[in-house]
Formats: structure tokens, sequence, C-alpha cells
């Protein structure tokens, strides 16, 4: 399931770490972001696309994702660059809406770019939902939180599950002005299986006939909770940025 809404909401600027700045000023960063090919490859700020090409700056630090939202922007005729380094947020929000809103808002505002975020999570319905909002703190690696996850589903039958993924546009001064939402459902494995981020190698998704760290981008991009949210998104955000 996926749908997209335009909105008119303000910037909620967040708690910000290790930097010594206003959050609600939209300025641009003193940091160098990291400029990206379509295909995710490092590249000079010499060698700086025209300026008629719009930019936007996904705000993440994690780079499993960075690189996912990248692969599907691979079309599009914009210059993608990654937040600007050792940027924290605190993700204050109660929803993974509001997380992806607070984080694209953030972003926007400091870099003065238009601003991509996500938002998302594993909901394991035995566990009562977790770990939820709490996924990427459920332990302090990724080895750690998949022991954890599966140590507390134990030798459950139950073990269905459904990725979850919230985006948020905002634009260079901070308004967001786009959201979208995309779900994954799956079963969660007994062991890992693939090469992934997060808790890819445990979550099996029946469409694909494997787990979701084993799928290739064309797979993620359709069956994949992101890649949904993405695709609702997509015309709409082309329309915004004048990609039409």
């Amino acid at each position: 399931m996926a749908n997209s809404l335009s909105s008119g909401r303000g910037r909620n600027p967040g708690v910000l770490r290790g930097w010594n700045v206003q959050p609600v000023l939209p300025r641009p960063s003193t940091a160098q972001p990291t400029f990206l090919h379509h295909n995710g490859a490092p590249r000079g700020p010499g060698l700086s696309l025209p300026p008629s090409q719009p930019v936007l700056v996904i705000a993440s630090g994690n780079p499993h994702k960075v690189a996912e939202i990248t692969a599907m922007l691979a079309a599009a005729d914009l210059e993608v660059r990654r937040q600007p380094k050792d940027l924290e947020i605190e993700e204050t929000g109660l929803t993974y809406a509001e997380n992806a809103r607070l984080k694209a808002s953030t972003v926007a505002a400091l870099t003065g770019c238009w601003s991509l975020a996500d938002d998302s999570g594993l909901e394991v319905d035995a566990l009562d939902g977790r770990p939820g909002l709490h996924s990427a703190r459920y332990a302090p690696t990724d080895h750690e939180r998949i022991h954890r996850l599966l140590r507390e589903l134990g030798d459950s039958l139950y073990r269905g599950g459904v990725f979850v993924s919230a985006m948020a546009l905002a634009d260079p001064s901070g308004a967001v002005v786009l959201e979208s939402e995309g779900i994954c459902r799956g079963l969660i494995l007994r062991e890992p299986s693939g090469h992934g981020g997060g808790y890819d190698p445990i979550f099996h998704v029946r469409e694909a006939g494997c787990s979701y760290a084993a799928m290739g981008e064309h797979l993620r991009s359709r069956l994949g909770s992101r890649g949904k949210a993405a695709r609702a998104m997509a015309p709409d955000l082309k329309r915004l940025l004048g990609l039409d």
C-alpha cells in the first residue's frame, strides 16, 4: 500500500548534535557535502553539473539508505548529494512520518537545497509491532539488533512482519511539501540470508522468493517499502523540481 499527499506543514528543525548552528535559519552548511553521480559514485566539486540541474540532498547518514535512494533516482535528471558530514538529527517524532518530516526540513534549511528524507522500521506481529520506531536503536550494531530480535521471537510459528517507510520532501526553505508511505510484508527468517544492512538479511519477501538483502535494485524498487514510497512520490516530486 502506498499513498502520496501534499503538505503545508512548517519546519521542525529538530535537535542537532555537534553543530554550533541555529537550524531554524535556512542557510547553507559550512561542511562540504559529498557529490554523487546518478550511480552513487563520488565526484569532486570541480566537476559539478550545470547550475540549471536541480540539487536534491538525501537527509540520511546511513550509507545503505543513501545508496538505495540514489539508485531509485538514477533516471531523474538531478544532482543527488549526501547530507553534510557529522550532522546528527535526533528523531523525536512519534511516527515514521513525523521523523521523515523532521529530517527533511532540517537538512533543507541547513543546506538551502531540496531535501528528501526517509524514516523506516520493521514491525513484527508476534512482538506487538516491535522494534518499530526504535528499529535503528534496538541495539548498537546491525548484528546485535538481528540477534536480539531473533532471540525475542524465539521458536514462534507466527513470524509475519512488515517494513514501513515514510518519505518527506522539503523545499529549500525547509517547508515540507510532499509525503508518501510504502509497506512491504514478509516473514522473519530463523537465520540471516544474504548480505545487507539493518534487518534485511532476516526478512523474507514472498513475492521475491528471497530475503530483502538478496533482492536486486529492480525488486527493491518494485516490492520494497522504500521503493513503493518513492514511486508514490515520483510524479509530484518531478513536478515540484521541474523535471517534467
